[in-house]
């Protein structure tokens, strides 16, 4: 029964060793598909940290870009603005101009009608004094002629 013990025991060790054998092949073949997982995730992470810094790199010309357009943008605005109060302050001094060519002409209307009663006045005052002349010299000459008829009566 021995040899019987011994073969059992032989095969017992034979299953174990194939057990163990197939365990560490297992064990290796895990060992080798998490070895293949991390560098396909690591080779993944590094093509995206690639693509990212190409981003940024891509974002961060895109803002110089767009400053620098802003820039100019800013300046025109600015420039724009500095000609708009030129022209505000221009349109301000022609309005002040024009209140006071408004102002000179309502002064020289106000003058003609002052001149326009003068000339009136003058006018009247000149036919009060034709009248008062014509009768006048109508009068002397009556007079005269009533002298001088009467004298040669």
């Amino acid at each position: 029964m021995k040899s019987n013990s011994t073969n059992e025991n032989f095969l017992s060790l034979e299953h174990f060793l194939l057990y163990d054998m197939i365990a560490i092949t297992m064990d290796n073949i895990w060992l080798w598909l998490i070895t293949a997982a991390i560098l396909v995730s690591t080779g993944f992470l590094i093509s995206v940290l690639i693509e990212l810094r190409k981003a940024a790199r891509s974002l961060r010309n895109f803002l110089k870009t767009q400053e620098d357009s802003l820039n100019t943008t800013l300046s025109e605005l600015q420039q724009t603005l500095k000609s708009l109060r030129n022209f505000s302050n221009g349109a301000n001094e022609i309005t002040a101009n024009a209140k006071s060519f408004s102002n000179a002409m309502s002064n020289i209307g106000d003058n003609i009608k002052h001149a326009s009663n003068l000339v009136e006045n003058t006018k009247s005052l000149a036919l009060i004094k034709a009248s008062g002349l014509r009768v006048g010299i109508k009068t002397a000459l009556t007079v005269l002629l009533n002298n001088l008829l009467s004298t040669k009566e």
